[in-house]
């Protein structure tokens, strides 16, 4: 590892440093190298900046990474810091994607805002709290979590490890505004089954094809009239779209099988099970006119929503660690992020960071490095109001603080 300037408490040149390196996660591209390695250079940058660093590996070669910094005693106050190292593919991408040019007051590459910007200064914030005069009188925990992207088994295994703390920050992108709420995600397949016969056998011939497209008109439906009944104050609505079709065999075959892949977006409050319903009563009503129809609806997969009041400590706290930079913007994020996870663990979590939510996954995909200093200097009040100093009164217990 060069020494410098990742010596020094540098978020951008952390940041650099990360994105330089391939991360692609390989449960979306097969043969991409994961996480392994940037985990690697994190471990060792954060045990040179002074925390207690341990990699906690939840796959082979694909590594948490956990580090620690400050008074780590009963009863003291926690704050998690989470972010995922993986990153998504990289065709189409219109610029060399791991070169991490910086231009123009941007750092460009796979990776840069979605989100190793955020994992950088997230570690450059806690670091720099802890070095203040008096240090931290409670302990921050950094988690670079792998898998992310497709099943997110880092942040799961993260707690299922035990890890616990008071609140968090997923530090997704989100422009600087303040992210306490984000819809969920059902995955659902409906199997649609005919009966195979020649094209010219009407009769005999039962055409799964059809059958599902009748499925889908009673989808539409739905979507348009029921899911707009149901609204979240920072989410607004629900949806439900189809993702994927297959069936058939030939031009003049009835075909016997049809297979609807859909996903269902959530609220909170909305679990798989009431998603898998709304679509099985939407089949049922399909059979009441057409007797025919056979469907089998089961869950391929699910990630449930996330929603933390906004009137909570954490989110009144980091509005407040926000105040001498920006005014404080409480928003909804129509994404799924690791904050649900955490969640329902039991530890309250927002996210908040440095970056474009619009530009993750893109041809071009860039990160303002204004925004990761602003980033830092705002999550760096937040540590110390939710921690306290070694001499004072974690501010988080005492919101006349604020």
């Amino acid at each position: 590892m060069t020494p410098l300037p990742l010596d020094e408490i540098d978020p951008v040149a952390l940041a650099q440093a990360l994105v330089r390196v391939d991360s692609r996660n390989p449960g979306l591209v097969p043969g991409a190298p994961g996480e392994g390695t940037v985990a690697e250079l994190l471990a060792n940058v954060l045990a040179r900046w002074g925390f207690r660093v341990a990699l906690q590996e939840v796959t082979p070669g694909r590594p948490n990474v956990i580090a620690r910094i400050g008074a780590a005693r009963p009863g003291a106050p926690t704050l998690l810091f989470n972010g995922h190292l993986d990153v998504v593919g990289t065709d189409g991408m219109t610029h060399p994607p791991f070169d991490a040019t910086i231009a123009e007051g941007r750092l460009y590459g796979r990776g840069a805002a979605d989100m190793k910007a955020g994992i950088a200064a997230m570690c450059a914030a806690a670091a720099r709290a802890a070095s203040l005069d008096g240090g931290l009188a409670g302990e921050i925990i950094v988690a670079a979590v792998i898998d992310e992207e497709f099943e997110s088994r880092g942040t799961q295994h993260l707690v299922a490890s035990g890890v616990r703390a008071d609140a968090a920050i997923v530090t997704e992108p989100t422009g600087l505004a303040i992210i306490p709420a984000h819809r969920g995600f059902v995955w659902i397949d409906v199997v649609c089954h005919g009966r195979a016969a020649h094209g010219s056998r009407w009769e005999i011939g039962i055409d799964a094809i059809r059958h599902a497209g009748l499925i889908l008109a009673e989808l539409d439906r739905l979507d348009a009239e029921e899911l707009p009944l149901v609204q979240h104050p920072l989410l607004g609505r629900g949806s439900l779209h189809a993702s994927l079709i297959e069936g058939g065999t030939g031009m003049s075959t009835y075909p016997d099988r049809c297979v609807l892949k859909l996903e269902r977006r959530t609220l909170p409050g909305q679990s798989p099970a009431d998603a898998l319903a709304e679509v099985r009563a939407a089949c049922e009503r399909v059979r009441e006119r057409q007797p025919t129809l056979q469907a089998e609806v089961r869950v391929q997969f699910a990630q449930q929503p996330s929603d933390v009041d906004p009137a909570a400590p954490i989110v009144e706290q980091l509005a407040g660690a926000l105040a001498p930079e920006l005014p404080a913007h409480i928003e909804g994020m129509s994404a799924w992020t690791d904050c649900a996870i955490l969640n329902a663990a039991g530890i309250p979590a927002i996210c908040f960071g440095p970056g474009d939510i619009a530009l993750a996954h893109a041809a071009v995909e860039w990160v303002s490095i204004a925004e990761i200093e602003q980033a830092t200097r705002v999550l760096t009040r937040l540590a110390q109001r939710w921690c306290g100093t070694g001499s004072g009164t974690p501010a988080r217990l005492s919101m006349a603080a604020r």
